[in-house]
């Protein structure tokens, strides 16, 4: 199941952009004998200034066709980092080939847009900067690809 990141605006080099490089490396390397994978980060950039209208019209644009949409939303589930894990699994097992993680601009994702997903997931009930909720999906994939394969990296 190929894995992807759909994300409003740029990323600088920067420790935000190693740490993600690094946690989606190793999802791919943990994630390949899995099903899983590659990951891939798809960025859009609303330079028209459109506010979250535009930025749901790009989002959904570059959604791949058929794909489970995932968007991350303080409004969304918690879920434990083993749910997680369970959660991919089952999309891959039930045959699904991509599942598309939706990251907002500063402002979060359109109200129509929340609504057309297939699960809103939540990282807690405070709101987190866009851009370090990649860091952190980012490595719960790499958590979930870890605890599916058994290695020690996440302990209850």
């Amino acid at each position: 199941m190929r894995v992807h990141i759909i994300a409003v605006g740029r990323l600088r080099a920067g420790p935000q952009k190693d740490l993600i490089d690094d946690y989606l490396m190793r999802f791919g390397r943990t994630g390949r004998t899995l099903g899983f994978g590659p990951a891939r980060v798809v960025e859009v950039d609303d330079r028209k200034a459109s506010g979250m209208a535009g930025e749901a019209g790009l989002l959904r644009r570059a959604l791949p066709k058929g794909c489970v949409v995932v968007a991350l939303d303080e409004r969304g589930r918690a879920m434990t980092s083993p749910d997680f894990a369970k959660r991919l699994a089952d999309w891959r097992d039930t045959g699904r080939s991509d599942v598309a993680f939706l990251i907002g601009g500063a402002d979060g994702i359109a109200p129509e847009l929340r609504a057309e997903a297939d699960i809103l997931l939540s990282f807690g009930k405070m709101v987190w900067p866009h851009m370090l909720v990649r860091v952190m999906l980012a490595e719960q994939l790499y958590r979930a690809a870890s605890i599916l394969s058994g290695a020690p990296y996440h302990r209850e």
